[in-house]
């Protein structure tokens, strides 16, 4: 075997069979799903392979590891002794929420036209594929129209219950947790609202099985004990998911709009690694008095993460105070900073305290620190060495003790090696940074922000929200976010004020000239002048319209292979299909220079597909 030969398992599994039986189920969309409903168990094990040369298994296009059941056994024995079970059980259940996502992502993009009931139960086969757990759908009901879903389900050979067991013997509480992440992880991915999963039985407590109940956590009564799990700290998203009928028991009181907007304020919503790490970091240095200085780009929440600063650290009944550095002009920054006496120029009639006096023992939050100017920056930087600054117009020190939290978006490394920003002042500030990671950088989190969002909004406005279509949620889970957080919180309450009750779709959200990513969806025009209509556009923004589809010239295809043997010298040679797709592959990659991922896309398959066939084509 060539050393990066990657091997599929479609033939084992063709080979096989599938030993489970059909399996019906009540469901308010379909009337029955069953195991040749695509993806099959044999579609999905085609996008298994495996690289045994280079120290590689890919499924589909993530990297996937084969250990030792016994190894993660381990680990969670270690987690649960050294952290606790409270904060074992947290770590496990947002790790099996990642790969849930993950997962749902795959199937979103290899299956873009499958039913939405057959792609949520190919969780379920992609949960036995990789070894985790036998997945039996005992019910099962989704609803597109409200987006509300249930189901019931056993799992049998749970190795998480077995390692469990292993450690600890028969325990009292069910303990099948990372599972119980991937599960809602899954789900809530494909659906863009959050779907809460609840062990009700666990074979670790000496069942034959494990039994699981997932509903969307508007149907739980008593959800917030299972969402703290999917925090990352104490603080993250307080508040974040309130569930119908809490949001319901408020409304009867009439809404506290100032309170709704405090939630969201202090709302830090994420499960993702990039998001932990900026927590975490967080809670480090909150304690302390030193300096932090945000940076990322413009959108992702660093006032946010600022405010939560403040809250969590010892100077939370201070008072906290914010300034946009970009948006005083540069003659009046001084006087915002610092304050001004009386008749210390024209039309100063009355003494007026700066920022940094009224933030006096607390925090002074400088947003967008990048944009003063030179002389500006030599001012603060003398109140923050000296801690003691003078009003305009007076020679009298005023001695402050404040926190300052500076935030940017722009490169301040770079902007002192060009000379706009002062590097005693950068020094300064850049005590304890923490980046914040754009979104597209941490898609697991877009699902819980859209559950956030879309409740929040659909209480704000009074408007009963039924969740987002399908064709929503793969746009949403796909689009680059260039605005970050802050566009997906402008598209979404767009959206719920336009759908009016309806599933949020693509015309409610994007209709300022967002574009698309063009491999997942698109809106295309077909036709001209009065004759245009809208319709999807697909894969390389080609219009999917069913009623063109059959119109479309059969004998295209067999033209194009009849002129390209038109091109050969051998014509009279029998046509070789394994040859053909060889010459596809090597002309796709001379087209993109070499580049395997640049060719797939041409090919519209994935990157491992090509490697797959390019090395079965060799001899």
């Amino acid at each position: 075997m060539p050393p990066s030969q990657r091997i599929s398992l479609a033939e084992m599994v063709r080979s096989q069979g599938t030993a489970a039986s059909p399996v019906q189920l009540s469901s308010a969309s379909t009337d029955r799903w069953s195991v040749d409903a695509h993806p099959t168990l044999s579609d999905l094990s085609e996008c298994l392979f495996f690289s045994p040369g280079d120290g590689r298994i890919w499924l589909n296009d993530q990297r996937m590891l084969l250990i030792h059941s016994r190894s993660m056994g381990t680990l969670r024995r270690e987690l649960i002794d050294n952290l606790g079970i409270d904060k074992a059980r947290g770590l496990l259940t947002r790790a099996g929420y990642i790969s849930g996502a993950r997962d749902a992502q795959l199937v979103r993009e290899r299956w873009p036209e499958a039913d939405p009931s057959t792609i949520l139960m190919a969780g379920t086969r992609l949960h036995t594929l990789e070894g985790v757990v036998k997945v039996v759908p005992v019910s099962f009901s989704y609803d597109p129209e409200t987006g509300r879903y249930e189901g019931q389900f056993l799992w049998h050979n749970s190795s998480e219950a077995d390692e469990h067991l292993a450690a600890y013997g028969v325990a009292t509480a069910p303990s099948c947790w990372q599972q119980i992440g991937y599960a809602i992880g899954y789900v809530s991915t494909l659906l863009g609202h959050l779907v809460i999963f609840r062990e009700v039985e666990c074979r670790a407590m000496g069942t034959p099985h494990c039994r699981v109940i997932g509903k969307s956590a508007e149907l739980w009564s008593d959800a917030e004990d299972d969402l703290r799990y999917l925090n990352a700290q104490d603080f993250v998203g307080s508040g974040m998911l309130a569930t119908d009928g809490e949001m319901a028991a408020e409304g009867a009181a009439g809404p506290d709009i100032e309170a709704m907007e405090a939630d969201l304020t202090r709302a830090l919503v994420g499960t993702s690694s990039a998001f932990n790490a900026a927590c975490h970091l967080l809670n480090r240095v909150a304690a302390t008095d030193a300096t932090v200085l945000f940076t990322g780009e413009s959108g992702v929440g660093k006032e946010r993460f600022a405010r939560m600063l403040h809250q969590i650290g010892r100077r939370e009944r201070q008072p906290f105070v914010a300034i946009n550095c970009a948006a005083i002009p540069e003659t009046l920054i001084e006087t915002e900073l610092f304050g001004v006496e009386r008749g210390a120029y024209t039309g100063a009639t009355q003494s007026r305290a700066g920022r940094f006096e009224l933030a006096d023992g607390g925090t002074l939050f400088l947003d967008e620190v990048g944009t003063l100017s030179l002389v500006a920056q030599g001012k603060l930087l003398r109140v923050l060495q000296e801690g003691e600054f003078e009003r305009v117009g007076s020679s009298r020190p005023l001695k402050v003790k404040v926190r300052v939290v500076a935030a940017t978006n722009e490169d301040l490394a770079l902007a002192v090696r060009e000379g706009r920003f002062r590097q005693d002042l950068f020094f300064r500030l850049n005590v304890f940074p923490i980046h914040l990671p754009p979104l597209r950088e941490r898609r697991d989190d877009i699902p819980l922000l859209m559950n956030h969002f879309l409740k929040f909004y659909g209480q704000r406005h009074a408007v009963a929200v039924r969740g987002f279509t399908q064709r929503a949620v793969q746009a949403l889970l796909n689009y680059s976010f260039p605005g970050n957080i802050r566009e997906l919180q402008n598209l979404i309450e767009r959206g719920v004020i336009l759908a009016q009750g309806h599933p949020l779709d693509l015309p409610h959200m994007f209709i300022s000239g967002e574009t698309l990513n063009d491999e997942v969806l698109s809106l295309a025009l077909q036709g001209e002048g009065e004759s245009e209509r809208g319709t999807l556009a697909g894969r390389h923004g080609r219009g999917r319209d069913p009623a063109s589809t059959s119109a479309s010239p059969a004998g295209s295809l067999l033209e194009t292979v009849q002129q390209w043997r038109s091109t050969q010298k051998e014509t009279d040679a029998p046509l070789s299909l394994p040859a053909l797709e060889q010459t596809l592959i090597a002309e796709a990659i001379a087209r993109a220079g070499g580049n395997l991922s640049a060719a797939a896309r041409l090919l519209g398959i994935t990157r491992a597909q090509l490697a797959y066939r390019q090395q079965k084509g060799t001899p």
